[in-house]
């Protein structure tokens, strides 16, 4: 299982990193395709994965990112309000078809799943983009180890007993602290190539608050496999489960990190 495991997360580190930092259409195709496999996988758990509501959630994802491929982002509220009424006209002229649960699943998933995701590739876009989208794996996957080796030594206190008894709120604050000193340290390395003022405090600052939004991303996944009494959302990646059970984190992370740096950085 360990072996299994390692292996996977290798060759997801590798593509994760070859992606971002090859960016643009590269980038673009790699989030389409995690969007609609994530949207699949929540689908799934209740049944309409392969329905036509099922399919109209992936079409509305997939011209959503190409939307802002062509930068027609000012169009995007006026998207989602037609999203939502041809999901209720499919509701109401295909009833009793659908349950509202269904329908609503759908909607929050295009949320939850598409647009959050839609970030990472919003993130790389900006000014030093190149740079700045590492602080969303930073928030996630760095706060993450830190949090989990925190909680390790010297956890004692649980921070949520019934949804992740294994989690502690001593591993929380480590998780809070080590991503905001390694977004310190990555800051310092890279000053001279960042056209930012004092980008050592900006990153540590995003590092910290994205560390936060990315354990209530994690836990906020838990609850939703607790609900429908499952462990992961798929088999997808050996070891770890779905799409949506290795980007639990990254999916909140990502707009924490692009709305933080347009804040900040001047």
């Amino acid at each position: 299982m360990f072996k299994e495991r390692l292996i996977s997360s290798v060759i997801l580190l590798a593509i994760t990193i070859f992606t971002v930092i090859m960016g643009g259409n590269i980038l673009f195709a790699a989030i389409l395709v995690i969007s609609v496999i994530g949207l699949h996988e929540l689908y799934k758990i209740v049944g309409i994965h392969n329905k036509l509501i099922g399919y109209i959630g992936y079409l509305v994802s997939i011209i959503f990112d190409t939307m802002l491929l062509l930068h027609l982002e000012e169009y995007s509220f006026a998207y989602i309000i037609g999203f939502l009424m041809i999901l209720m006209g499919v509701y109401v002229f295909s009833f009793p078809e659908y349950h509202t649960d269904q329908i609503t699943l759908i909607f929050f998933g295009f949320f939850y799943v598409s647009i959050m995701l839609s970030y990472i590739y919003q993130v790389r876009m900006l000014r030093d983009g190149a740079i700045l989208v590492w602080l969303i794996f930073i928030g996630a996957w760095g706060s993450d180890t830190c949090a989990y080796c925190v909680g390790m030594l010297i956890g004692k206190h649980k921070m949520s007993p019934k949804l992740s008894p294994k989690k502690s709120i001593e591993g929380a604050i480590g998780g809070i602290l080590g991503a905001a000193l390694i977004g310190g340290i990555y800051g310092t390395i890279l000053n001279s190539y960042l056209n930012i003022a004092n980008p050592q405090i900006i990153f540590a600052i995003i590092g910290g608050c994205a560390s936060i939004i990315s354990q209530i991303g994690d836990l906020a996944a838990s609850a939703i496999k607790r609900d429908h009494n499952i462990k992961d959302y798929s088999k997808l990646i050996p070891g770890h489960g779905g799409i949506l059970d290795r980007f639990d984190s990254i999916i909140f992370t990502a707009p924490i990190v692009y709305y933080l740096a347009k804040l900040l950085i001047k």
